[in-house]
This record gives C-alpha cells, sequence and structure tokens, in this order.
C-alpha cells in the first residue's frame, strides 16, 4: 500500500498542485488582462476607463466579480435548464485545459506531452459546443442565432488553422511544443514569424475570429443580437463564459507565441538580453499579442457576415493551402526534411 502511494500517489498530488497553482494565477491574470482591455479600448476612444475601485482602477475587475457572483441567478421559463448551467461550465473547463500542455519555459509545463499541438487544437474545437450548448438550451431565438453564427465562424476558421499549424509542424517535425520553441533559438531571425510570415498574418486574424473577438464578433453583436448566445445569461454564468473568452484568447496568444515568435527565448541570444529569465519573455509576448487583439477592438469595424465566410473560405484557405505545399516542396527539394 505504502508502495502504490510513493508510486502513484505523489505524483499524482504534485501535479494537482501545480494544476491548482497555475489555475490561480492565471484566473489572476485574466482579471488583469480585462482591465487592460478595458484601459486600451478607453484610451483609443479618449476615455479614461475603469479608475475608481482601488488605486487607478486595478480592482475593478475584483469588484465586478464580486458583483457577478452575488447577483440574483435568472433562468429562462423555457429553457432546458440542464443544459443552460452547464454551458458555461463547460465552456470555462475546456478554455482553462488547454493551458496544461503550454509550456511557459523549458520545463515550465504541468505535461509535456508529445502530442501537445493536436491535444490544444482539439480542445479549441471543442469550445465551440459550449456556445451552441447556450445557445439552444436558451429556448430563445437571439442566442439561438449566436450560436448558429458561432458554430459557422470557428469551424471555417479552424480549417485554414490547422493548415497553418500543419505548416510549422513540417519545418519543425515534432508535434510538441517545446520542440517546436526549442527548433527557433538563437535569436529572432529563426523565428518562424519571417519564413512563414504569411501564416503567422492568417493564424492571427484567424484566432481573431476563433475567440468572437471584433472586427469578427458575429455571435455577440450587440447592433442585432444584444450579446448573443449569452443574452439569457446573468450572474455567476454569465461571468463564466466571458472569462472563458479571455481564457482562451491568452491560450492563443500563447500558442501564437509558441509557434512563431519563438516562445520563451530571447530575441537577441546575448546578454544583456538572456539575463531576463526565459518566464518573462514568454509572457512579454504574450501580453503584446493580447494588446493587439485590444487595439484591433477598439479601431476596426466589424465585418458583415458574409465578408466574414468569404475571408475564411475564398482567401485564407486557399492560401494556407498552397504554403502547405510551398514548405513540404522547399522542404523535400533543399533536403531540410527534418527526421
Amino acid at each position: 500500500m505504502v508502495d502504490i502511494l510513493i508510486t502513484y500517489g505523489i505524483p499524482a498530488g504534485i501535479i494537482i498542485a501545480k494544476s491548482v497553482f497555475m489555475l490561480v494565477c492565471l484566473l489572476i491574470f485574466v482579471a488583469f488582462a480585462l482591465y487592460a482591455d478595458r484601459k486600451v479600448w478607453a484610451a483609443v476612444g479618449y476615455r479614461k476607463g475603469p479608475n475608481v475601485v482601488g488605486p487607478f482602477g486595478l480592482l475593478q475587475s475584483f469588484a465586478d466579480l464580486a458583483k457577478f457572483m452575488f447577483k440574483e441567478l435568472i433562468i429562462p421559463a423555457g429553457a432546458n435548464k440542464g443544459v443552460f448551467l452547464i454551458a458555461p461550465l463547460l465552456s470555462t473547463t475546456l478554455a482553462l485545459s488547454a493551458w496544461a500542455v503550454i509550456p511557459m519555459a523549458d520545463g515550465v509545463v504541468i505535461s509535456n506531452i508529445n502530442v501537445g499541438i493536436l491535444f490544444i487544437f482539439a480542445i479549441s474545437s471543442l469550445e465551440v459546443y459550449g456556445i451552441i450548448m447556450a445557445g439552444w438550451a436558451s429556448n430563445s431565438k437571439y442566442p439561438f442565432l449566436g450560436a448558429l453564427r458561432s458554430a459557422a465562424q470557428m469551424v471555417s476558421y479552424e480549417v485554414s488553422m490547422g493548415f497553418v499549424i500543419v505548416c510549422v509542424l513540417m519545418t519543425v517535425g515534432s508535434l510538441n511544443l517545446s520542440d517546436i520553441v526549442n527548433a527557433q533559438s538563437g535569436g529572432f531571425w529563426n523565428w518562424y514569424f519571417l519564413p512563414h510570415f504569411p501564416m503567422f498574418v492568417i493564424f492571427f486574424i484567424s484566432t481573431l475570429a476563433e475567440t468572437n473577438r471584433p472586427p469578427f464578433d458575429l455571435p455577440e453583436a450587440e447592433a442585432e443580437l444584444v450579446a448573443g448566445y449569452a443574452v439569457e445569461y446573468s450572474s455567476s454564468p454569465y461571468m463564466m463564459m466571458f472569462m472563458a473568452e479571455y481564457v482562451a484568447i491568452l491560450a492563443l496568444c500563447a500558442l501564437t507565441t509558441i509557434l512563431f515568435l519563438g516562445g520563451w527565448h530571447a530575441p537577441i541570444d546575448m546578454a544583456p538580453f538572456t539575463w531576463i529569465p526565459p518566464f518573462i519573455w514568454f509572457w512579454a509576448k504574450v501580453i503584446f499579442l493580447f494588446f493587439m487583439f485590444a487595439v484591433i477592438k477598439a479601431i476596426v469595424p466589424r465585418y458583415r457576415y458574409d465578408q466574414l465566410m468569404r475571408l475564411g473560405w475564398k482567401v485564407f484557405l486557399p492560401i494556407s493551402l498552397f504554403w502547405v505545399v510551398a514548405t513540404a516542396s522547399f522542404l523535400v527539394f533543399t533536403g531540410t526534411v527534418p527526421q
């Protein structure tokens, strides 16, 4: 019994402790990311944004958390109550699960599995179910329309994202996220955003569509659908729906950093850049990409739905498919196919 406890119990306890610590840190970071998003959006519009609760408004997200926790939960009379309540829980759980395989520095990862990229892609594909369940269970036409928009939008852009990822995987020769980062060591000239720059642009724009962010926020377009699939939600479930959105945004920013921006590696592999801990470099790149998300939200007008579909199927898909063929041909003809 003692041997079994030592063999299985201690490693499991360590993994659980690491998971809880990461989740707590991640949720606190999400609170400040939401604050930063609101401040950037306000600055573009020459407003102050949150500035009352705490110094410079830094505690605004925590005040909003308390407000949502104590507000009354209202469930529509005609809603499917079970599915209605499971949907935000499913969305949040899936969004947080993606962080289990994201390496933030060499060895700093909960599970360094060899198919990490497939795990994240599978999780991002499943996240659409939470939105569909929320829209269907609300038993209202506006949430249902928002859910249908989201299903079509997320599935459409996952196709081109998959081909973009294939280009990077062919270049590296591994599905392990740490291997992808280590293949870009030595300086920013080895980062994959340079040889795969069109794919970097397509992937970044596709992440906007995948997370329903402006200018692709059609599933929750306030002009015609009020709040889209979440219009019937209140209190904690409403908070969980949009917390899942921000967790997913940060996860895709981290994935973009890993695939194209060298992960935790410094832009120049020499002092004083190497004096900064790799963990800091990783999060600096994630924050930069999140800042781009916030700026685009404030300055780019929303696409029409036909424009959204045309961009995904008639522009991004052919370009990414061509780039897969071009990358494979280049690797074969130059004899640089990874072993």
